[in-house]
């Protein structure tokens, strides 16, 4: 057994994750599966909820977002058999079939949840639903995604002028528009796009940038008449539409590997595999950002599995370069950011974080949280408006750290600590379930000492 110190504290709040790297050093090795895709497993339980049919999900992550998104539609009449990462079932509803139900809908700590679900039951006339979440996401803006359903005649009721929720929905017969989004997102994007499949006639959003496309790849495979303009960043569906039933299988979270990515890139004498990782290419600007950073990061075996294109990567410990991210990348890897800003303090020179303002209403303020707990490590690092200034090459130390209740914040500030010095207490730990349930059991398989 290592005689490096992982261990995870229970107490009757909260976990306390203990992290206590030995004086002789330590290396991570070997290889190691990741959970299934957040997003993925999201949007293959909602439309499997919408579907004629069944559909059947292997490798569903069982974090719990995608948890409450399941709860959440087996409230509105879906039949979803007992969630495992083997196989699932879902028997469908059909769309424009989804039951008011007689409770309040929750859907715990996830934005997607919520933002992507007001799409579908804004379109169901005659119907009322109300949704809430946890005491972060009842916090967090739903106006982004209020506007333009509102553009489209959906009736919807919250606190702060209709931006927060807890939330009302009066579902309506929508009419199709053509958004200009002002961000590039996700969830503004597929929101629409759900609402849109109930819709007579053709619902089209343009973005300033490309975001992730996983909701477009999943409707072309259940049914749905949709195209695609990479010229101009947009997409539209055209309703009404009819899904049917598909299998679905989940690759690997690009967002959940990036943890490893940066920990063997600045553990020295590392060198890991992670298998089966999602590599779509919206998804890969983590590789990309580590590319420009000089990381030593080898893509094998690409294959495409339901759609989605994967890989293996192989990934070793490199010296680290200061870089620039701003900009179209921004949105292709606005998820992986507060685990890049841990690489950015063991990078040599200054690297800035721009265009990232999306990143303070996340889980948490992640540039706030970010910077006041890897400086308590010892690290240079400054909050700008929109992102990060880090400033590479002081020793981190050990340290008393919170995650704020926020995942990746958690995951991030562990791989920190495998290489500072001394003892770190990650406090509120537990909030690294959401995406990632056996993160420390994976910390653990891949330490070896020096």
């Amino acid at each position: 057994m290592p005689s490096v110190v992982v261990t995870l504290e229970n107490t009757e709040n909260q976990q306390k994750l203990k992290i206590n790297p030995p004086t002789s050093g330590l290396s991570l090795q070997g290889s190691l599966t990741i959970p299934g895709d957040k997003s993925i497993s999201h949007r293959a339980l909602m439309l499997g909820a919408l579907a004629e049919g069944v559909t059947t999900i292997e490798g569903l992550l069982l974090g719990a977002d995608p948890r409450s998104t399941a709860e959440c539609f087996s409230g509105l009449g879906a039949e979803i058999s007992e969630l495992n990462s083997q196989q699932i079932k879902v028997k469908g509803c059909g769309i424009g079939n989804l039951q008011e139900p007689d409770r309040v809908l929750d859907a715990g700590n996830s934005g997607t949840t919520m933002r992507l679900m007001l799409g579908i039951l804004a379109s169901h006339p005659d119907r009322l639903f109300t949704i809430t979440g946890d005491s972060s996401l009842v916090k967090r803006p739903m106006d982004r995604v209020i506007r333009p359903l509102t553009q489209m005649g959906a009736t919807i009721w919250g606190r702060r002028s209709g931006s927060l929720a807890p939330l009302a929905v009066r579902g309506q017969q929508l009419q199709p528009i053509h958004y200009h989004s002002p961000i590039a997102s996700a969830q503004v994007k597929s929101c629409i796009l759900l609402a849109g499949l109930m819709v007579e006639g053709a619902t089209t959003v343009t973005e300033p940038a490309l975001s992730r496309d996983h909701t477009e790849r999943m409707l072309k495979a259940f049914g749905a008449q949709l195209t695609v303009n990479p010229d101009t960043n947009s997409v539209t569906v055209f309703g009404p539409a009819k899904l049917q039933g598909q299998t679905v299988i989940v690759p690997g979270d690009i967002s959940s590997a990036a943890f490893w990515l940066v920990a063997a890139s600045i553990v020295p004498g590392s060198d890991i595999t992670i298998e089966n990782v999602g590599v779509n290419p919206t998804r890969t600007g983590i590789l990309e950002a580590m590319a420009m950073m000089g990381a030593d990061i080898e893509s094998q075996g690409e294959r495409l599995v339901a759609g989605e294109p994967v890989a293996d990567l192989r990934v070793r410990f490199s010296r680290l370069k200061a870089c620039e991210i701003k900009g179209d990348l921004i949105p292709r890897l606005i998820d992986e950011i507060p685990i890049l800003a841990v690489a950015a303090a063991f990078a040599e020179g200054t690297t800035t974080i721009r265009d990232a303002a999306e990143l303070r209403v996340k889980e948490s303020d992640r540039i706030t949280v970010m910077a006041t707990e890897l400086t308590k490590m010892g690290a240079k690092i400054s909050e700008l408006p929109d992102g990060l200034e880090i400033t590479g090459g002081f020793p981190l130390r050990g340290a008393e750290v919170d995650s704020d209740t926020d995942h990746r914040m958690a995951m991030s500030l562990a791989i920190a600590a495998l290489n500072a010095k001394g003892s770190t207490t990650i406090h509120r730990a537990e909030a690294a379930a959401i995406s990632y349930p056996d993160f420390v059991e994976s910390l653990q398989q891949l330490i070896i000492d020096n």
